[in-house]
């Protein structure tokens, strides 16, 4: 018979062994990986209406500030050249956003959508943007291109014409993956920050974040019901006053679910970019729902943005 203390120093051992293995498994266990997306601004050098008191160089800093403490990358403003005609001393947003190292692509000279526009006049337009794209950027890449709505023709006609014109122009397609529509809290912002409405102004920060947090969550779902995988994302926002005051939060919130932010060029290296889906859709949308469109796949449940309180939000 086996001694009692040679039994328990063996049982001990075996327990330390399989303590040992176990440790082992979780660290070699793959680390999930966290949720990669690029962030993208549209509309520069302004866009939505202003609180009084607040300049588009205001707005600007305070986006530029907010990259800056959350370590964002680069991040690709895509500019419409023609507001400055109108007003010229916002040149001074396209030169603090190069100055702060951030780079500029096409948006359009005057933000035409390609849906109510023929393709020849389209091109024109986009033509007519390059040289202030050109002497802003210098030898860095502007060549990144932004439909305004996302409208990408509402003739299969059309978007071919369009995507063979930028294709011979060299450019890349922006696409995103990810949007909130968070240009639609701007306007109602200036109006609750004019009649000083606090308890309005609470309501449009608490649902731009739960709204943002919704979107979001679907742009993955679609993601992960399309590909079956997590893809590399690109986020679509605006350069307007609701957007400077909330993007610290915004940026908080996204780390804290998970999202790591990177370049649109590392986003645009995932192989989602490379599809075509080839469809005619009335009003412009993310890629994951062109690619349902295509494939006649119906959206999952999800909650409404809440358009309709913000549009009358501060009116009366």
């Amino acid at each position: 018979m086996v001694p009692l203390e040679t039994r328990m120093i063996t049982a001990r051992n075996l327990l330390w062994t399989s303590l040992k293995l176990l440790f082992g498994m979780f660290l070699i266990l793959p680390i999930s990986q966290s949720q990669e997306v690029a962030i993208t601004f549209d509309d520069l050098p302004a866009h939505g209406p202003l609180p009084a008191g607040t300049t588009r160089e205001d707005v600007t800093r305070k986006i530029l500030a907010a990259f800056k403490e959350a370590h964002v990358p680069e991040v690709y403003g895509f500019i419409n050249a023609g507001k400055l005609q109108a007003h010229p001393e916002d040149l001074k947003v396209l030169q603090l956003w190069r100055g702060a190292g951030q780079p500029l692509g096409n948006h359009t000279l005057d933000h035409m959508s390609l849906n109510s526009k023929p393709a020849a006049q389209f091109e024109e337009n986009v033509a007519k943007n390059e040289p202030t794209l050109q002497e802003l950027m210098g030898s860095k890449d502007w060549r990144w291109f932004r439909y305004p709505y996302l409208d990408e023709g509402d003739t299969l006609e059309k978007r071919h014409a369009i995507r063979a014109y930028l294709k011979d122009h060299h450019y890349r397609i922006a696409q995103v993956t990810l949007d909130f529509e968070d240009y639609a809290w701007n306007g109602p912002y200036a109006r609750c920050s004019e009649k000083k409405d606090e308890k309005a102004i609470a309501w449009l920060k608490e649902s731009y974040l739960n709204t943002a947090t919704e979107y979001m969550k679907l742009g993955r779902q679609l993601a992960q019901q399309l590909f079956d995988r997590d893809i590399k994302h690109v986020l679509l926002m605006h350069i307007g006053a609701f957007d400077a005051q909330m993007l610290p939060q915004l940026l908080a919130q996204m780390e804290q679910q998970g999202f790591k932010f990177i370049t649109l060029e590392e986003a645009q290296k995932d192989p989602v970019y490379d599809i075509d889906p080839d469809v005619v859709m009335k009003e412009g949308t993310i890629l994951q729902e062109q690619i349902m469109e295509a494939r006649h796949l119906q959206l999952p449940p999800h909650a409404e943005k809440p358009m309709k309180q913000l549009q009358e939000l501060c009116k009366q």
